[in-house]
């Protein structure tokens, strides 16, 4: 954090005007804010759209390889529809590591001089 003081508690927060927000809004910090958070989540959500896309089309159009049997009852379809599952969480995990480390530090910051008035 940029500086050491502790946080303004309720009674010292204050509402920031309408232009304060758009002026904030247009800083080059909020900018950072912005493509951090962009460059992490739109390349994951693309590439877990894909990755459901391909369960989908080859669970209609690959029956045949879906349906191979890996060990027991266990099928390739199976496997991916866990992996879905899997992926789905570990996606989650990472944002939520990316988030604490890039993305709070900074929002924070920025809050805290929009309520504190600095």
């Amino acid at each position: 954090m940029a500086t050491d003081a502790p946080p303004p508690s309720k009674e010292q927060r204050r509402l920031p005007s309408p232009e304060e927000f758009s002026e904030v809004q247009q800083s080059a910090e909020f900018g950072e804010l912005r493509r951090s958070f962009r460059s992490f989540a739109f390349p994951l959500t693309i590439a877990f759209v894909l990755w459901y896309l391909l369960y989908v089309l080859l669970s209609n159009y690959a029956g045949g390889f879906m349906g191979t049997e890996l060990f027991g009852n266990i099928n390739v379809a199976f496997v991916f529809g866990i992996a879905q599952f899997v992926t789905t969480f570990l996606i989650a995990w990472w944002y939520s590591r990316h988030a604490a480390a890039k993305l709070d530090p900074k929002a924070e910051a920025i809050k805290s001089r929009m309520e504190g008035g600095a």
